[in-house]
């Protein structure tokens, strides 16, 4: 097996950056989702909220960020170290809440005027545990950024394969992998190998990570990623195939056991 493809979302929600090689640290992917959009009440704003998300072509650098928009003036944000912290949370639902920074009003003002709703932007200094420890099949450790639950997200291209096919007999169109915003992308695997993966080692070149478990599946997936048009597959043929314990299920989450980088063609093996 090898590594295809790399992807980062520097703020989450938003568009893709594609990658050949990137570092990895204890909490996921360098320059991954330390970034999010929250409304009044500190609650992250994603794709599931607004798929105007997708239009955020945010570009992650040493100490800021770039934000990009077709009809908007770049914004440069640095990262900002002053002020006191806010509690924010993922997901409205979650009870857990982390510290982030706020970006400032220049950055609430363009995005607010993006995404058409009044929002703010913040900043994760310290990537922190996000869900009580009862919470994270094989354990998330202490470190995650702005993901939903775990540092990375791996899909297998065969898997993709697969459900096309499964979309193609139901007379619908193939979906591409951007539609499940993974990180990482695996080809020479079979089919589904990935089910077998759960809480076995998974090497990527020359780091290490632990295989954490398969990914629910959201509306996210119903989203071209491109036009930020919605309908309703690939869930419903999720639905019908890949339906375990009412989860949909595609790709993998996995956590770093140590630092190092990874590269497009790097070999991937999976350990007992």
């Amino acid at each position: 097996m090898r590594l295809s493809a790399i992807h980062t979302y520097p703020v989450k929600g938003c568009h893709r950056t594609d990658h050949d090689t990137v570092p990895v640290r204890p909490w996921g992917l360098a320059g991954d989702r330390r970034w999010m959009v929250v409304d009044a009440d500190g609650i992250g704003v994603t794709q599931r909220e607004t798929t105007r998300l997708v239009a955020l072509r945010a570009a992650a650098r040493d100490g800021g960020l770039l934000l990009r928009a077709d009809g908007r003036p770049d914004l440069d944000v640095p990262e900002p170290v002053d002020g006191e912290p806010v509690p924010v949370r993922t997901f409205r639902s979650r009870t857990w809440s982390v510290p982030a920074q706020s970006a400032g009003p220049a950055a609430d003002d363009w995005l607010s005027a993006l995404l058409d709703r009044p929002v703010r932007l913040v900043w994760l200094a310290r990537p922190t545990r996000q869900l009580p420890v009862e919470d994270g099949g094989h354990d998330t450790g202490d470190q995650v950024t702005f993901a939903d639950g775990f540092p990375l997200l791996l899909a297998n291209a065969a898997s993709l394969t697969a459900l096309n096919d499964w979309l193609a007999e139901a007379g619908e169109d193939p979906v591409p992998m951007t539609r499940f915003r993974p990180n990482l992308v695996v080809a020479d695997a079979p089919a589904w190998a990935e089910d077998d993966w759960e809480g076995r080692p998974l090497r990527v070149g020359g780091v290490p990570f632990r295989a954490a478990g398969p990914c629910d599946r959201c509306v996210v997936t119903t989203t071209d990623q491109e036009t930020g048009v919605r309908g309703r597959e690939p869930l419903r043929t999720l639905a019908r195939h890949r339906n375990v314990g009412q989860k949909l299920l595609f790709g993998l989450h996995l956590v770093p056991l140590d630092v190092g980088s990874v590269t497009v063609g790097d070999r991937v093996t999976v350990g007992d």
